[in-house]
Order: structure tokens, then C-alpha cells, then sequence
């Protein structure tokens, strides 16, 4: 399964939709997407090493705020606690460490945890849902295709 491949499958599809919301109703327009390997954990290697992609919506060089950085921070968060970021801001902050980012924005789904940054935390979240959900679902979709062709192989390769 390449999931870099999938990751960029679900951002193509999206992509659509995601300017639009940023469009229509968002503050801005600028946004900073990290999208985590599901496969590493802090405990395989460093936070760095588990990033698959990032993705901009508009060109860094312009913007005012360093949305990237947000997004990695946001990233790491949820990473580290394998969980998205929303809930340990709203539901446990005492787990908040020095050098945390101050705002949320990451969404875990199964095992595959994406933090986005630039708008309003909600539309953040909801775009990193959308992303984590799309990607569990064309690896499904891979998956089974998979299983179809191969019926009788008991690994996946």
C-alpha cells in the first residue's frame, strides 16, 4: 500500500472543496496541511521522520503568520498523544506541556492523524477530518481490491 500515493488521492479530490470552504467561509484563504505516516509512532523515530506530506494552499512567501509552523506543532500534538490536539485542548487540558501550540486544529481517525492551520480552529479540524477520513477510505478501497484479486494470499504485500 503507498499511502504518500493515497495521501495525495484524497488531497487531489479534496482540494475542491477545501478552497471553496476557505473561500466562502473562512477568514482567509491560507492554509498549511501535515498529514502524519499512520505506520510510525513517536516510539519508531523522530516526529520529523513520521511526516508523509504537506500540502499548501496558497504560497507561504505571502502569508503574514507562520501557518506551517502552527500546523507542525499541531502535528506533533496529536502525534505524540495519538489523539487529536481539539480534544486535549478542550477536554484534558492539564496535559498541555510548555511548548505546546496554543490552538488546536488536528483530527485523528483510526490511526491516521492530519493537522491543518491558517483559518478559524474549527474549519481547521474540518478539514483535517475530511483528509483523514478520505485517506482511511481509499486505503479501504485499496484494500479490498486487494483482497479481490488475491483471495487465496494470506499476507499483504
Amino acid at each position: 500500500m503507498n499511502h504518500e500515493s493515497i495521501c495525495k488521492t484524497a488531497l487531489m479530490i479534496l482540494e475542491p472543496a477545501i478552497k471553496k470552504l476557505l473561500a466562502e467561509k473562512a477568514k482567509r484563504e491560507d492554509m498549511h496541511i501535515v498529514i502524519m505516516n499512520p505506520l510510525l509512532h513517536p516510539w519508531d523515530c523522530s516526529f520529523e521522520e513520521a511526516i508523509l506530506l504537506e500540502h499548501s494552499t496558497t504560497d507561504k512567501s505571502n502569508w503574514q503568520i507562520p501557518f506551517d509552523e502552527f500546523a507542525l506543532a499541531k502535528a506533533k500534538q496529536a502525534w505524540r498523544d495519538g489523539r487529536s490536539n481539539k480534544e486535549k485542548h478542550l477536554m484534558a487540558p492539564a496535559t498541555l506541556q510548555d511548548g505546546d501550540i496554543a490552538f488546536y486544529g488536528s483530527f485523528e481517525h483510526n490511526g491516521v492523524i492530519v493537522a491543518a492551520s491558517g483559518v478559524e480552529p474549527w474549519y481547521d479540524v474540518m478539514v483535517s477530518g475530511w483528509i483523514a477520513v478520505a485517506i482511511q477510505q481509499f486505503a479501504q478501497a485499496e484494500y479490498e481490491q486487494f483482497k479481490s484479486e488475491n483471495p487465496m494470499k494470506p499476507y499483504i504485500d
